[in-house]
């Protein structure tokens, strides 16, 4: 995939580490022009740079998903800044407290929904106008093996997560005969900043549910990332991709 995307422009949400930082540094690698857009400004600006000393054109841009107005905002600078919007990651999310359904907070319900469902909505929102009126386009939503599974008190994110699966193919069927292509990724435990700072207990326990015997990491995730937004994937559409060391397969 060598410089597959020269001459494109990317927007990628929750870009500042994980998952998204690992999908704008690949998109940099194959030439892309790269939007770090993120909640944490100073991680942006960060992310941006290492990006920028690694041969990469990238540029910081704060965003709250949660708001369509940011997330409207965010599409424009990328246009605005590099000329076109060829690929985007709608892949910002949050995880959420761990209960019951039946005692989850709602405000905590509401923040879980308004980030990781009504976000991904908000991107398609202003992302697919400006992609079907250039004729293309492809977009990966960053879904999880929980828009396929149950797990025991996540209520939220897991019918987010199905709910962006839904919201996917949904879209997919709608912009098909338009040039622009929207496929989702489920992503398994990934061995993120975030799970490292778990107690051990809880890390075993998690790689225990992966029949790899390991958990994930951001980089593998990155590489379907990429493959999907590339013409390589051209006959891929409305699909829903599991990278998960076998989680869902039991």
């Amino acid at each position: 995939m060598d410089r597959a995307f020269e001459g494109r422009a990317a927007l990628v949400t929750g870009a500042a580490s994980g998952i998204g930082l690992a999908v704008a540094r690949r998109l940099g690698q194959a030439g892309a022009s790269v939007v770090v857009a993120d909640y944490d400004e100073d991680g942006a600006q960060v992310a941006a740079g290492e990006l920028e000393t690694s041969g990469t054109r990238a540029e910081p841009f704060v965003v709250d998903v949660t708001d369509p107005g940011s997330v409207r905002d965010a599409v424009r600078f990328t246009t605005e800044t590099f000329g076109s919007l060829d690929l985007a990651v709608n892949n910002a999310g949050v995880g959420g407290p761990s209960m019951p359904t039946g005692e989850y907070e709602i405000t905590a319900w509401d923040r879980v929904i308004a980030t990781n469902l009504s976000g991904v909505f908000y991107g398609l929102r202003h992302q697919l106008p400006v992609m079907a009126a250039a004729g293309r386009g492809a977009i990966v939503n960053m879904a999880s093996i929980l828009g396929t599974n149950g797990f025991a008190g996540s209520p939220a994110y897991v019918a987010a997560k199905h709910g962006v699966v839904g919201l996917t193919k949904t879209a997919a069927l709608e912009y098909a005969d338009k040039g622009v292509r929207i496929n989702a990724i489920g992503p398994g435990f990934i061995d993120t900043p975030l799970l490292r700072e778990t107690d051990n207990p809880v890390r075993e326990r998690l790689i225990s549910l992966h029949p790899q015997g390991r958990l994930g990491t951001a980089e593998e995730v990155a590489e379907v990332t990429a493959f999907l937004l590339s013409d390589r994937a051209s006959f891929v559409q409305g699909s829903y991709h599991l990278v998960d060391g076998g989680y869902a397969a039991q």
